[in-house]
């Protein structure tokens, strides 16, 4: 009796140490440790001892395991681009719903008129700071853009006739074709001319009578050139001949062979002609006129207009509108309003 009496205490002690310890081993496994702590259940001092010890690395391997790639990289999944690519609900509540069915909208643009527009060396990848600036903008609706080539004046009666979705090709918002359409602009832009580098018949922007002028059709330098040659017949000299081409790369060539004088076209994109011609043309005059560019929908669809200028003001916020056009050198006429027929 007497050595059950003096047992009993230690027996009681080592059922209270082994208690403790499973009771913490459970705790730890908890807090999501190895198998090695989760699956031991002796409720012997030894086990419960060496389930501890087995839970130890793993509390002192958490540190490093929450800084894992997968984890660190959270801020990026937040900005993904299902999600930066989500339009805003007031936005995308605003694209027509057969837009809206396939994802996808079809974009009209003369693709001669560079930087803007034009053919990559593979003769059929159109690309341009509009392509990609449109590009962003479309993003932020919810939409991919397809662009199709086509005639610059053609580009407003397909719009109208259900051939294309969107004009997008550097169209100057005027009166008149405010009339036909709604449109939206994003971009500023003036007219300018060039001539060959050393303009051997000394012809100038404001002495252009008697001259022959080469210009892409249906552009409102047509109408310019109009009004100069009419000045220049009231004052009793010869009118300006005009010479219209149907894409402004072929203009342009016209006066690099000397077929004509001078050509004339909106300012980023006689810049770009004159960068990319080996010097053989020169800018001529300055810029005047600025007026903005509109990306061009139907006239019955101002919702969608409004939600193209919500689009852009974004854009413009995130800083993709600066990348766009700086990657092609035009961000001169960068704009930090855009509007629906301004």
């Amino acid at each position: 009796m007497p050595s059950l009496s003096h047992r009993a205490p230690r027996v009681a002690l080592v059922a209270l140490v082994s208690l403790s310890l499973f009771a913490g081993a459970c705790g730890k496994k908890d807090k999501k440790t190895t198998a090695a702590s989760t699956t031991s259940t002796t409720s012997s001092s030894a086990a419960a001892a060496s389930s501890t010890a087995a839970s130890s690395p793993a509390e002192s391997s958490s540190a490093p395991a929450s800084s894992s790639p997968a984890e660190s990289s959270s801020p990026a999944e937040s900005s993904s681009p299902a999600e930066s690519s989500s339009p805003p609900e007031d936005m995308a509540s605003k694209v027509p719903d057969a837009i809206k069915a396939d994802g996808k909208i079809i974009v009209g643009t003369d693709s001669t008129y560079a930087p803007s527009e034009f053919l990559d060396a593979d003769g059929k990848t159109i690309i341009g700071f509009d392509v990609d600036l449109f590009n962003a903008v479309a993003g932020k609706l919810g939409l991919k853009a397809e662009f199709v080539t086509a005639p610059f004046d053609a580009i407003i009666p397909g719009l109208n006739s259900g051939k294309y979705e969107i004009g997008v090709s550097s169209f100057t918002i005027n009166p008149e074709r405010k009339k036909a359409a709604n449109m939206v602009s994003y971009f500023q832009a003036g007219t300018q001319w060039a001539a060959k580098t050393d303009n051997p018949t000394g012809v100038q922007p404001d002495d252009a009578c008697g001259h022959k002028v080469a210009v892409q059709k249906a552009t409102v330098q047509v109408d310019d050139l109009a009004a100069r040659s009419k000045k220049c017949k009231d004052a009793g000299k010869k009118a300006i001949t005009v010479d219209q081409y149907p894409g402004q790369d072929t203009a342009n060539a016209a006066v690099v062979s000397g077929k004509d004088d001078a050509v004339l076209a909106d300012s980023p994109v006689v810049a770009y002609a004159v960068t990319q011609s080996k010097g053989k043309l020169a800018l001529l005059g300055d810029i005047y006129d600025s007026a903005p560019y509109g990306y061009v929908v139907k006239k019955d669809q101002t919702d969608f207009a409004d939600a193209l200028a919500g689009a852009l003001k974004a854009v413009i916020a995130d800083g993709s509108y600066k990348t766009a056009l700086s990657k092609w050198g035009v961000e001169a006429g960068s704009i930090t309003d855009p509007a629906v027929n301004p």
